[in-house]
């Protein structure tokens, strides 16, 4: 078994890594070290020449010369990464999968005090102030270290840091065998707990950590069959009492009647305020038994298993919970953040083709929102992700792609939760959903999936943006490119113009009587109140026309 340490400059890895290496006989990698030796530089010389992106460059190429995790039982090999190593998706896939990992934390007065007595240079702290730059850095890559299966921190003395690790270095090497956790980050907006094969072990401890006696599971037919009935008895083996409430599949469970019925039922098996509902399925269950969570016994605490693509980046995260309304789109509903976001990739490797494909409208969105890394990733491997190619699980690319474009999600929402912010903030995320939205609506919540709707409301929206002369030809040509490669919004749509702009009229998104509209720019979005109907009905009715819609 490798292990390996994380964790900020200054922490001791190289330190520890040695020494926990000669307490098993095992070989010691730094990868720094290697970096060094392979260039015939310092890194300090590297990041001076350059620069820091040409460094992670040989990073990633270090970390991959590992090959793959050694599966034996006793330490094989120990690794010590550099601080900055961990904040690549990829690295995390390739360093995390298979191998015990340690997180040697500490406070970063400590750890500064330690970089100014070290004769290494570390070119990220390096002429700045130690304190505030390791307390940031701190704070951007915690989500990352605490990963880990093993924290460790306040031990000064190393040989009792390595004891500390090697009594928990047993328990920790047998979950390491299972499943890999790459991401978990305490937010304003729940705990959030990424990972591959995670899903029964992940919610087995959230339930454990809000008290829960028993576990109130409401999810729908297709996903309880898929996913959840293999974690209630998961659950069950572990000890907990499952009860299990199910809604209508799809857009049918957004309608206040099940919303009823799913309260009658909570109540009939009693469920108290203490007790958290668990929901899983995609992004219209969790829409609405986020709703029912938010207004049973005027609210309780829930915990969102998104079993699809679509909820894993967008829908479970931000709080927003609703049903529809035959006027339109979650007119009803409320903001009642959960408890926990529970994310396992693995989840989506039994998914539809359809499914994969029409989420990744949203990942266009958040690409197009500014991820520059998102949107190359979308170029380079999005059409085999849609494919639902193994290559795509076994790479780590539908990993990053669910934590780019759900932590982007997660970053906006924090700073405006309850889309307060005016032209700027959470409003960004409805860019494609006015159209989006309507088109929705005009196939009746049920021709077109949300993925689908949002790529043909990403068309109309570039559109009306090169008309008002927001969005430069060049970057509508590229999201226009993108979708097509990805065989989104590529047919014109059978719906009338009428029936698409009387259910704009009602978009949630008007203010002062007029509709925010979100246009993409050459690098992000801007928010306009004063497009002209005129230019709305030309966007839309391209989407109708004959041929092809582009």
């Amino acid at each position: 078994m490798d292990v390996v340490l994380v964790g900020l400059p200054g922490s001791g890895k190289s330190v520890i890594g040695k020494r926990l290496a000669h307490r098993h006989a095992a070989t010691f990698i730094d990868l720094d070290e290697r970096i060094e030796s392979a260039s015939g530089r310092s890194i300090p010389e590297i990041f001076a020449d350059d620069g820091e992106v040409a460094f992670r460059a040989l990073e990633r190429s270090a970390i991959a010369d590992l090959g793959p995790a050694d599966r034996e039982p006793d330490v094989r090999r120990v690794i010590a990464t550099g601080g900055g190593a961990i904040v690549d998706p990829r690295n995390r896939w390739a360093l995390y999968r298979g191998r015990t990992t340690v997180w040697l934390g500490g406070r970063p007065e400590v750890l500064a005090q330690r970089l100014r007595r070290s004769p290494h240079v570390r070119p990220l702290v390096s002429g700045r102030d130690p304190i505030g730059t390791i307390r940031d850095l701190a704070n951007r890559r915690e989500r990352f270290y605490a990963a880990a299966h093993i924290h460790q921190s306040g031990v000064a003395e190393v040989h009792g840091v390595v004891d500390a690790i090697e009594e928990r270095l047993p328990k920790a090497m047998t979950a390491a065998a299972g499943g890999t956790t790459l991401l978990r980050a305490t937010t304003s907006i729940g705990r959030i707990v990424l990972g591959d094969g995670i899903l029964v072990e992940a919610l087995a401890a959230e339930l454990e950590a809000l008290g829960a006696r028993r576990a109130i599971v409401i999810s729908e037919p297709g996903a309880w069959e898929a996913v959840g009935e293999r974690a209630a008895a998961g659950l069950r083996e572990r000890g907990w009492a499952v009860e299990r409430v199910l809604l209508p599949q799809g857009e049918a469970s957004k309608r206040l009647s099940v919303v009823e019925s799913a309260g009658s039922e909570l109540a009939g098996l009693r469920v108290e305020r203490s007790e958290p509902l668990v929901a899983i399925g995609g992004g219209a269950l969790g829409d609405t038994a986020g709703f029912v969570a938010a207004t049973y016994l005027r609210g309780i605490r829930f915990i969102q298993v998104p079993t699809t693509l679509v909820g894993q980046i967008d829908a479970a995260i931000g709080g927003k919970a609703g049903v529809d309304l035959p006027e339109g789109k979650n007119l009803v509903g409320a903001f009642h953040q959960p408890a926990a976001i529970v994310i396992d990739v693995a989840v989506l490797r039994t998914l539809p083709e359809r499914q994969l494909r029409a989420a990744l409208g949203e990942a266009v969105k958040m690409a197009v929102l500014g991820d520059e890394r998102l949107f190359e990733l979308l170029e380079a491997q999005g059409s085999a992700i849609a494919r639902c190619d193994p290559a795509a699980f076994a790479s780590g690319a539908v990993a990053e792609l669910v934590e780019r474009a759900g932590w982007a999600k997660v970053e906006v929402v924090i700073a405006d939760e309850r889309e307060r912010g005016g032209t700027g903030g959470r409003i960004a995320l409805n860019l494609g959903h006015s159209i989006g939205h309507a088109v929705e609506a005009a196939a009746g919540y049920g021709g077109l999936l949300h993925g689908e709707a949002v790529a043909y409301g990403l068309r109309a929206a570039a559109r009306i943006g090169v008309e008002v002369g927001v969005t430069p030809p060049e970057r509508a040509e590229r999201i226009g490119r993108l979708l097509d490669a990805l065989g989104l919004a590529t047919e014109p749509l059978p719906y009338s113009l009428e029936a698409i702009l009387a259910h704009l009229a009602t978009d949630k998104k008007h203010a002062g009587g007029r509709l925010r509209w979100v246009l993409p720019t050459a690098d992000g979005i801007v928010v306009r109140d004063d497009i002209e109907v005129e230019v709305v009905e030309r966007a839309a009715s391209s989407l109708l026309a004959a041929g092809s819609p582009r």
